[in-house]
């Protein structure tokens, strides 16, 4: 199947390009909702929408809040997991969904496992690639950060306003071909650390990528550079000025998610190594975790047949009729 065409849904506080494939007019199990990280859209799916709906399930992919076809309000206050985990219900209502299957990478699986952390009522189950969902950390996030990484890590100099969505908006073409490259190899991830977590100085110094190096081809590189021209870097990058407000609403909250979860890691991930899933099983119960051999963080393009693969064989196997 092709991609297929936006739908821009209007709820009460932010309209929503949804993008959808339906493979159960019979509505027989619950719809798989898709939920993007940073720097991705909606097409970041493009692999797994049309398999899943072949599978049997109704896949519906969003550009999140900020990013493609969707509102990209400035504010970084209504990017926290409080409010985009909003943002899913109120696409829900509007859809007439009471429960749903988040399926989410990167920024999009920290997000998938919020929803199942604070409105657990509305979820069905969780996937997530390559994040892992982590019991709350004894001390704000970013404090952790600086003093493992330095305060070059993106992390930290994303808390300036304005400034890296400037940079990155400057050549969207580079951003995208600097951030869509192949991983490097287990035996070279010392030496890399901690400079590569220095994505703004990446971008302003490092050598042009090579060709043989960008996973996504040059037409696909464009309909990210065509989004990103439309909505700007802010929404993204509002996420990570939210790391710490997360963890504050957490304090005293239960984390456990209670629903069946699949967790599928990469190998090659060196921002989300396997190893950092190791004690997901304190605050998930019901979880079932692979990880795929030789892929790094963008799964969904690197290796689209075994991430569908490991996803479709799992809903299956926990939604059949």
């Amino acid at each position: 199947m092709s991609f297929p065409k936006p739908r821009r849904i209007k709820t009460p506080e932010v309209t929503l390009a949804v993008y959808e494939n339906d493979g159960d007019t019979g509505r027989r199990h619950p719809p798989v909702i898709f939920v993007h990280g940073w720097p991705e859209i909606a097409y970041s799916w493009k692999s797994q929408l049309g398999a899943v709906a072949k599978a049997g399930f109704r896949a519906i992919a969003i550009d999140l809040k900020g990013f493609g076809w969707s509102d990209a309000p400035k504010d970084p206050a209504l990017y926290s997991a409080e409010q985009m985990t909003g943002d899913f219900v109120a696409l829900m209502d509007a859809l007439s969904i009471e429960k749903a299957i988040f399926c989410g990478h990167d920024w999009g699986g920290a997000l998938v496992w919020a929803m199942a952390q604070l409105r657990p009522e509305r979820v069905a189950g969780v996937i997530g690639l390559c994040t892992p969902v982590h019991p709350r950390p004894p001390a704000p996030p970013l404090a952790i950060i600086n003093k493992r990484f330095g305060s070059q890590h993106y992390f930290v100099q994303f808390q300036t306003r304005d400034v890296p969505e400037q940079l990155f908006a400057s050549d969207p073409d580079r951003f995208f071909r600097l951030m869509f490259q192949r991983p490097p190899p287990r035996d070279r991830w010392a030496e890399l650390v901690p400079r590569i977590y220095d994505l703004p100085g990446r971008f302003k110094n490092a050598p042009p990528p090579s060709d043989n190096d960008v996973i996504i081809p040059p037409a696909d590189i464009q309909i990210y550079v065509d989004a990103y021209k439309k909505s700007g870097f802010h929404g993204g990058v509002n996420l990570y000025r939210n790391i710490d407000r997360n963890w504050e609403a957490m304090e005293g909250r239960d984390e456990t998610v209670r629903a069946p979860a699949l967790w599928i890691g990469a190998e090659l991930d060196l921002f989300l190594p396997p190893e950092s899933a190791e004690k997901m099983k304190d605050i998930v119960p019901d979880l079932e975790s692979h990880v795929i051999a030789d892929c790094g963080h963008w799964m969904t393009w690197e290796k689209p047949a075994e991430t569908n693969a490991l996803i479709i064989d799992w809903l299956k196997r926990r939604f059949s009729a």
